[in-house]
């Protein structure tokens, strides 16, 4: 059985009309559908604005769905409420992009991961305090640094304990929601290569959220491209990233950096990402494609297998050489 099962998830946000002008919404999350297995680690990348952190959000009840399910072990989380749901988070927790903002500056070490250990186990407080100990030392920090506070660490250190706080529920799936983007790029790869040791030891599952594409193929056994809240591509690594379908995604991997860039042409897409209060009708992504036709402007392709495997791409002409 997946770990995690993805049906139709719809995040629309209420705007305000006018007096007399309707309701309209904002599509932040328009329809996603995904599976994970237990161990596994899918990338979720797209432009700023695309929906990814809105979608993480949602997987673990921080936002809630206009329509569709998510089930985490074949539970339908949006059935949950009060207890049922607290004890559900236990299976589930988050990473979040800024580790400044997401510790309290009020607390120590100790109490930000004891108010999770308090809530899900039935430990004495000096258990607790032993337990904490572990999960910083599992992430690279000291027992010392329990009775500290957050502003006396650096950002990959604030980090570090954000996962610490996240692993403290021994959960099932992890959401890390960029959780390099705020670091410098010496710390990156340190934290990068800890989140893959912790999966490897603890067989956790990430859906790992970022904009980089080069980070996410490192990371990532899977990779989901989106934009404008849809899924238009889904592929192993390796072969997303030697073979791309969707014209999106040919656009995002010319945009990473490489030392070699002999013979890879920049794909420049023209115009802005059209507004999720106002969708272009048909292909989201045509107003900016290359090789859009007529059919693409009134009709939605489907996220379909364009060559009988198990790729999923929503482009009409994904397998057609041009491309």
């Amino acid at each position: 059985m997946a770990l995690l099962e993805v049906e139709d998830l719809k995040v629309h946000y209420p705007v305000r009309g006018g007096l007399f002008r309707p309701k309209r919404f904002v599509r932040a999350v328009d329809g996603v559908s995904f599976r994970m297995e237990p161990g596994e680690t899918v990338g979720l990348v797209g432009e700023s604005g695309c929906g990814k952190s809105t979608l993480g959000k949602a997987l673990v009840r921080l936002e809630k769905p206009a329509a569709g399910r998510v089930l985490l072990n074949g539970l339908d989380m949006s059935t949950l409420r009060g207890r049922e749901l607290r004890r559900a988070r236990k299976n589930f927790q988050m990473i979040f992009q800024d580790p400044y903002g997401s510790l309290n500056p009020r607390l120590t070490v100790f109490s930000a991961l004891d108010e999770v250990l308090a809530l899900h186990f039935p430990l004495t407080k000096a258990e607790r305090r032993e337990r904490a100990a572990k999960l910083l030392d599992r992430v690279g920090l000291s027992a010392g640094a329990l009775d500290r506070y957050p502003h006396e660490f650096s950002g990959g250190q604030r980090q570090r304990i954000g996962i610490a706080r996240a692993l403290a529920a021994e959960p099932a799936l992890i959401v890390a929601d960029e959780p390099v983007s705020a670091l410098d790029v010496s710390v990156q790869a340190a934290i990068i290569n800890l989140l893959e040791d912790i999966r490897r030891e603890t067989g956790t599952a990430f859906l790992f959220i970022a904009h980089d594409l080069a980070v996410v193929e490192h990371i990532s056994s899977r990779i989901l491209v989106m934009y404008l809240g849809r899924v238009v591509e889904s592929a192993p690594s390796r072969e997303l990233v030697a073979r791309p379908f969707h014209p999106y995604t040919k656009a995002l991997l010319s945009a990473v950096p490489a030392i070699d860039a002999s013979g890879k042409p920049r794909i420049v897409l023209p115009g802005d990402v059209p507004s999720p209060l106002d969708p272009p009708a048909g292909c989201p992504f045509h107003p900016r494609c290359p090789v859009a036709r007529e059919r693409c402007r009134s009709e939605v392709p489907p996220l379909a297998s364009p060559d009988g495997t198990a790729r999923l791409c929503s482009c009409f002409y994904a397998s057609e050489a041009d491309l």
